[in-house]
């Protein structure tokens, strides 16, 4: 059983959420988002300021394992898109290494991460972001989205450009995060 699934969503005033065939649309003060191929195994409620979810007994017969985990990540969506349009997802990426700089234009960001060349990435038009250079400080990207799909799809292709390494720790990670080290050839020779 999905316990997950049964629970309610409330809506919070100023959010409206609207479903017309596959397509679920939540609408709020941060933003609008649309997610579509919503499986018509699961139907959606919406009633007294509260949106509940529930098993279509009569589609997919043959698989309830599925119907439960559909139910609860459903659920599990449809929160993170009132959640995302009310108070919005943040992530703060880190770049440690000695001249690994960003700099953004808008919503350009340019790369000095050691290749020979400089990298440039369009971010977008959903995501707002901030980049911060201090000296003696790490440099660090702001990024804020209302969609939680969108920002982690992003803060994964950034990371992606050079990706935290386990001798030195170098790379783009995201802020407080560890970094399991390894030791080099020279904590084994003997």
């Amino acid at each position: 059983m999905s316990r997950i699934g049964k629970l309610p969503i409330i809506i919070p005033a100023g959010v409206t959420i609207t479903r017309k065939d596959d397509i679920v649309t939540v609408k709020g003060p941060k933003g609008e988002i649309s997610k579509d191929k919503f499986n018509p195994c699961i139907t959606m409620t919406i009633e007294d300021g509260q949106v509940t979810m529930a098993e279509n007994e009569e589609m997919m017969q043959d698989n309830p394992k599925l119907r439960h985990a559909l139910q609860g990540t459903y659920r599990s969506l449809v929160n993170n898109m009132v959640y995302g349009v009310t108070e919005g997802f943040k992530a703060t990426l880190q770049l440690v290494g000695v001249g690994y700089r960003v700099s953004n234009q808008g919503n350009v960001l340019e790369f000095a991460l050691g290749y020979s060349h400089g990298i440039v990435f369009e971010l977008p038009s959903e995501i707002k972001v901030e980049t911060k250079s201090e000296r003696n400080q790490d440099p660090l990207i702001m990024l804020e989205s209302c969609d939680k799909d969108l920002l982690g799809r992003v803060c994964a292709k950034i990371r992606s450009f050079r990706k935290p390494e386990p001798y030195k720790g170098k790379g783009i990670r995201f802020q407080g995060e560890v970094i399991r080290r390894k030791s080099g050839k020279s904590a084994n020779a003997k």
